[in-house]
């Protein structure tokens, strides 16, 4: 079976910070923040919500693929930073761009959530199931974070990607994937929801924002991710040497890197936009898509891969014959 990105969409928020701003309240720099991470600037919301973003980016995607959102079969948001617990994200766009047939429901696999959304529409799809899908990630983190922490503030953004897919019959798969946890390192990247709180049991009140051990994620996705991308193409008889491009998670420049240099290739193969939208979570994997699709970076034909890790600790890796 073959799934076939029929269209793509992003959508980033409308506010813009640069490094220089954030030098205005927090103690840190240009030079050492583009040292460090690579981020020139990144985008917030200026009051857009992650159903907002996703939305645009959903109505882009079926523009580009020339679809009708009431042929739409199956909606899958990925996301960490919903504004509402009730309802889902993914009937947020369900109702906001009228798929009234779309089954909708969220997954929450935080930076590697659009990948894991993009594994499973695929078994729906291969299962017969569902012949057509709308795939999201979309985040608006700056809510979540501290702006007084340099080590978590100067890293993410906010924006939305999109994809529209369709199954078509062929005899052989165009997509392969591998997908992980590590949950027993957890707590090196977190965030407190809600707390407990009801008449027999009364929590802290917790800050409610971001926390990470920056050093270990570091370490864990420049120790994972290469082998998780060796192990994928070697159970399925791909040589590197055949990957086109290589579209990772955009965490941060030193991690692609250092992930390329383990991988033995080259940064050309590499593409990447962490310079000016920062780290988007699980929007960042669909934001740079539609942005190397558009550009004709990505064209029919080739062998791509996509890679995404976070929170959790989840990780993974897919190959699409695009």
């Amino acid at each position: 079976m073959k799934m076939e990105i029929m269209g793509t969409g992003s959508e980033l928020a409308k506010g813009l910070l640069t490094n220089d701003d954030l030098t205005q309240f927090m103690e840190t720099s240009d030079e050492w923040i583009r040292e460090r991470t690579g981020i020139e600037k990144r985008h917030v919301s200026l009051g857009e919500s992650v159903a907002d973003l996703a939305t645009e980016a959903a109505l882009k995607a079926l523009e580009d693929a020339k679809a009708d959102a009431k042929d739409i079969e199956l909606i899958i948001v990925a996301s960490c930073s919903a504004e509402d617990a009730l309802p889902c994200l993914a009937c947020q766009v369900q109702s906001n761009i009228g798929a009234d047939k779309a089954v909708a429901f969220d997954l929450n696999a935080a930076c590697a959530g659009f990948l894991f959304a993009l594994n499973t529409t695929f078994t729906y799809l291969k299962s017969g199931i569902y012949k057509n899908a709308l795939v999201i990630g979309a985040e608006v983190l700056s809510k979540i974070i501290d702006w007084t922490d340099r080590g978590t503030g100067i890293l993410f953004g906010d924006g939305a990607g999109a994809v529209y897919v369709e199954a078509k019959m062929q005899d052989e798969d165009n997509y392969r994937f591998l997908q992980r946890a590590c949950g027993a390192k957890g707590s090196v990247l977190s965030c407190v929801n809600r707390d407990i709180n009801n008449p027999l049991y009364k929590s802290e009140v917790s800050k409610k924002k971001v926390v990470m051990d920056g050093k270990e994620v570091f370490r864990f996705a420049v120790g994972t991710i290469p082998a998780c991308i060796e192990e994928l193409l070697s159970i399925n008889n791909i040589d590197k040497e055949e990957i086109d491009l290589f579209l990772l998670h955009q965490a941060n420049k030193r991690i692609i890197t250092s992930i390329a240099k383990k991988l033995g290739t080259g940064m050309e193969k590499f593409p990447t936009n962490v310079e000016k939208v920062g780290n988007m979570s699980s929007a960042s994997i669909p934001v740079l898509l539609d942005e190397c699709k558009k550009s004709g970076l990505l064209k029919k034909g080739q062998k791509v891969v996509l890679s995404g890790f976070g929170a959790g600790l989840t990780y993974g890796a897919s190959v699409i014959d695009f």
